[in-house]
């Protein structure tokens, strides 16, 4: 029988807890979350449980990473969900600390990490990275993981995150994991339960579109590639294409001919529906 999952909210705690841990020669694997949990989380925790004599999942909504405000305002919150879902995937303790105990006073600190965290998302949701990079260190500084677990679906986000992990010396293993997929091929994703029926309905093309181009690249240049994938999906009414970057896969610089980085992939962002529904996916070449 696993011991019982302890839910703790605030740092001290959290910290005594895994000092004692940490004592007894335990190690530590950390899955950090933002809450509405699915079953690509799952993946990570079990994956962390696996490897680790303690897995720490914290469920954290973090403000300073939301550039728009009535994004920050319409995520799911599933809070008593998320701590079964955890406990039935064997976490030992699920962080879920308020906004006051993380930031009992603004975070001034900034992070730049160019060009990882300038391109994509980082164009377009200025801050957003900056944001990403406070709550991570605050996280990694309470914890002190042996191991990190993060999903591939933020596939821009791991390569900032290990810009600051090497920025800041944190002793830890960063472990990339695969994207978790529906059946019908949509990346699983918290802002999926937000979704209408008809909206879900039509969100699976962002993944067809991806899969099919990899096929088309075989024989067509990048950025007939990158014309193809937005003409298909923009061609779905309800579906619009906010960028798709083909991109060197560590220094996330658009590449020009396949074969002007040793690692090449697609990422992508597209709204789906009338509020809109801001999704993001990528896919190796």
């Amino acid at each position: 029988m696993c011991p019982e999952m302890k839910t703790i909210t605030s740092i001290q705690a959290l910290r005594a807890t895994l000092d004692t841990a940490r004592r007894d020669g335990k190690s530590i694997g950390l899955v950090p979350t933002m809450g509405a949990l699915h079953e690509g989380h799952a993946s990570l925790v079990r994956r962390s449980v696996s490897e680790n004599d303690i897995t720490v999942v914290s469920i954290f909504l973090n403000p300073t990473q939301f550039n728009d405000k009535r994004d920050l305002e319409r995520y799911p919150r599933t809070l008593e969900a998320d701590c079964a879902l955890l406990e039935s995937c064997g976490a030992q303790i699920a962080f879920a600390p308020s906004v006051e105990e993380v930031y009992p006073e603004p975070d001034t600190r900034t992070f730049s990490y160019p060009p990882t965290d300038a391109v994509m998302e980082g164009a377009m949701r200025p801050g957003h990275f900056n944001g990403v990079c406070q709550i991570v260190s605050k996280l990694f500084s309470y914890v002190e993981p042996d191991r990190a677990y993060f999903g591939e679906k933020d596939f821009q986000q791991i390569a900032v995150i290990r810009r600051m992990v090497d920025d800041l010396g944190f002793k830890l293993q960063m472990v990339p994991c695969p994207v978790v997929r529906e059946a019908d091929g949509l990346a699983m994703s918290s802002r999926n339960t937000l979704l209408s029926a008809d909206e879900r309905a039509i969100a699976p093309a962002i993944y067809a579109a991806l899969k099919a181009s990899q096929d088309f690249a075989r024989s067509h240049s990048v950025d007939l590639t990158r014309q193809y994938v937005v003409s298909r999906i923009n061609a779905i009414p309800g579906l619009r294409v906010e960028y798709y970057s083909i991109v060197d896969a560590d220094t996330l610089l658009d590449v020009h001919a396949w074969t002007d980085a040793p690692a090449v992939v697609g990422c992508i962002t597209v709204y789906c529906g009338q509020k809109p529904i801001r999704l993001i996916d990528h896919i190796h070449y």
